[in-house]
């Protein structure tokens, strides 16, 4: 699933800051592998049981919620336009079709159109942040060399 941005109000981010430390909290205590996880509905004594993958999801959603960003949760095989996925991206649609172009992410054309498949865009982004996060720890190890820390 991707997630797209929306704004919550302030009630919704108040109610997603209060919900995810006791979601994150119940994940970090119950790192067995279950399946699934139980969901006590609130004024009621009914329990659901909610695949645990459901759950790590929903405390993606709230950290945004919290964090005053809202989502949208979107199929890894929908399809996206340029510049639904340039907004996800935060880059210019010129900047996307160049990614595009350089086969940086997967694309098809629909008649004069190009789509960007959900699963492709996500599958860069995680390429992009490993990019990112290595040439950093490069940095840092050279600014330990040279003994500028």
């Amino acid at each position: 699933m991707a997630v797209l941005s929306s704004h919550p109000n302030t009630e919704q981010t108040q109610a997603a800051a209060g919900a995810l430390p006791r979601i994150r909290r119940y994940l970090d205590e119950h790192t067995e592998a279950l399946a699934s996880v139980p969901v006590l509905v609130e004024d009621s004594r009914e329990e659901l049981l909610l695949p645990r993958e459901a759950v790590e999801l929903l405390a993606g959603v709230l950290a945004h919620m919290a964090a005053g960003r809202g989502v949208s949760v979107v199929p890894d095989h929908a399809e996206l336009t340029t510049q639904q996925a340039a907004d996800m991206l935060n880059v210019s649609r010129p900047y996307l079709i160049g990614l595009l172009q350089a086969g940086e992410i997967d694309y098809r054309k629909v008649g004069t159109h190009r789509r960007i498949q959900a699963s492709s865009l996500m599958e860069y982004m995680r390429r992009d942040d490993q990019r990112r996060r290595e040439a950093a720890d490069e940095l840092s190890a050279m600014t330990r060399e040279l003994g500028l820390d």
